[in-house]
């Protein structure tokens, strides 16, 4: 649909610089999450390994602190978006 920002409260047209960095964000975003992906099947594999490894993965809280790695990722590639396309609030 043409001119789809016009429709969308508080968001504007993007040159083509803009486009091009929304993209390469999106981009970037994507082969992080698969790194993050690639370690959660690491430990997934280490874990099922013995139950020694099981108990030290659990006291080091290491699938917590690899879903934190992805919302971190999530969370910074929204504020780079957000700072390239930069919504406006309607007031």
């Amino acid at each position: 649909m043409e001119n789809q920002h016009e429709k969308i409260s508080g968001y504007r047209a993007l040159d083509q610089v803009e486009i091009d960095l929304m993209n390469e964000a999106k981009a970037l975003e994507a082969e992080r999450l698969a790194f993050q992906k690639r370690v959660m099947l690491h430990l997934a594999e280490q874990e099922g390994s013995s139950p020694r490894e099981r108990e030290r993965q659990q006291e080091a809280f290491a699938h917590r602190w690899a879903q934190i790695g992805k919302t971190d990722i999530e969370t910074g590639f929204m504020a780079l978006v957000r700072s390239i396309a930069q919504p406006q609030p309607k007031h």
